[in-house]
């Protein structure tokens, strides 16, 4: 009998004890391994529902061994627990077609499983998924280079076993940015808000309602982000980036604004709401001490009667108080997600780390 939804990481765990675990323990029993669940799926989030159970979701793991394990006993255990796991685990499948698909979804079985147990070893894993190993150490670079979509999926998720050692390391490594980096993540994401702040009143004064609403919606978007990157978590990409920003905790007052923003039904209203939110996330800022306190209140622009937070003055706070010398020399533009929106560029790790290569290449200049 298939179980009601569970969520997708305690189906995972419960996978893994009561399933994967005996079959390591009789087979390899001083095999030494970490076993978990990360890398891509709405469950590593854990904002997976009963509409992710019809791709990529369901009993799986990834088990990493050392690198000299990997070639002497990987393909064995692959081929061992495709022999011998069970069919079914808690009601669902653990046979997954098409079996080398790049989605892959649970499907009844008769013969072997085609089981979605990956064994490798952390530095494969890290250079496929994140285009550098961590346990070398993090550069500014790296940190630039990856999506924080990619961040969040590399330390969300569980580890349910870690007798190595280097998994769970290389996770807390990831755990958030370093200060210096922190920060000018933050001041690029001001001056995002900066450059279209102004924009929801000119593109209503000039008869485009439909263009002052794209806007509003644009920076209800870079407000979510700033708000995520305030309270330390990494941004997720567009289909989880309102699920992400419901949870953060005392951001209700936001969130009530970014909604009214986007229910408005004229540029002054949508003003208004901006503004409230504006003002809220200024004085977060403040709050945490990151840089000198700017005054949060919204004002006119220039001399034009568009009602703005003038977000660069927060920005240039924040860039100020940053020590590190190659970060200080970065021009303003951010991490790659932060000006790069292509999910076909944003996956290819080796393509996000030459493109900000190419950036840090530029600084100075």
């Amino acid at each position: 009998m298939q179980e009601s939804f569970m969520s997708g990481l305690r189906l995972c765990e419960l996978f893994y004890v009561e399933a994967v675990r005996p079959l390591l323990v009789e087979a390899y029993p001083d095999l030494r391994y970490a076993a978990g669940r990360l890398g891509t799926g709405s469950d590593v989030l854990g904002f997976d529902t009963e509409r992710s159970v019809d791709h990529d979701w369901g009993p799986r793991l990834e088990l990493f061994l050392a690198a000299d394990d990997v070639v002497r006993y990987g393909e064995r255990i692959s081929e061992l627990l495709s022999a011998r796991l069970p069919k079914q685990f808690r009601g669902w499948s653990t046979h997954f077609e098409p079996p080398q698909g790049r989605v892959r979804s649970m499907a009844p079985t008769d013969g072997p499983v085609a089981h979605r147990v990956r064994v490798t070893d952390v530095g494969t894993w890290c250079d496929d998924y994140l285009g550098f190993d961590p346990r070398q150490g993090v550069t500014v670079l790296d940190w630039l280079a990856t999506p924080g979509q990619r961040l969040a999926e590399v330390t969300g998720g569980a580890v349910f076993h870690d007798s190595i050692g280097e998994l769970s390391g290389l996770r807390e490594r990831l755990r958030w940015y370093p200060e210096d980096v922190w920060r000018y993540l933050l001041a690029c994401q001001w001056l995002r808000i900066g450059e279209e702040e102004a924009f929801v009143g000119r593109t209503a004064e000039a008869g485009d309602e439909l263009g002052s609403r794209v806007v509003t919606a644009r920076l209800v978007r870079e407000l979510m982000r700033l708000c995520l990157l305030l309270t330390r978590r990494f941004p997720p990409y567009s289909k989880w980036l309102g699920t992400a920003f419901a949870a953060l905790p005392d951001a209700a007052g936001i969130a009530a604004a970014l909604d009214a923003a986007m229910k408005a039904d004229t540029d002054a209203r949508r003003q208004a709401a901006l503004c409230n939110a504006y003002e809220a996330v200024g004085e977060w800022q403040n709050s945490l001490g990151l840089a000198d306190a700017v005054g949060a209140t919204v004002r006119p622009f220039f001399d034009r009667p568009y009602r703005v937070i003038d977000a660069g003055r927060f920005a240039t706070a924040l860039l100020a108080r940053i020590e590190d010398p190659d970060i200080a020399g970065l021009p303003p533009i951010g991490a790659i997600d932060q000006y790069v929106d292509s999910t076909a560029v944003l996956c290819q790790p080796s393509l996000v780390h030459a493109l900000m290569a190419t950036v840090w290449r530029g600084r100075n200049k």
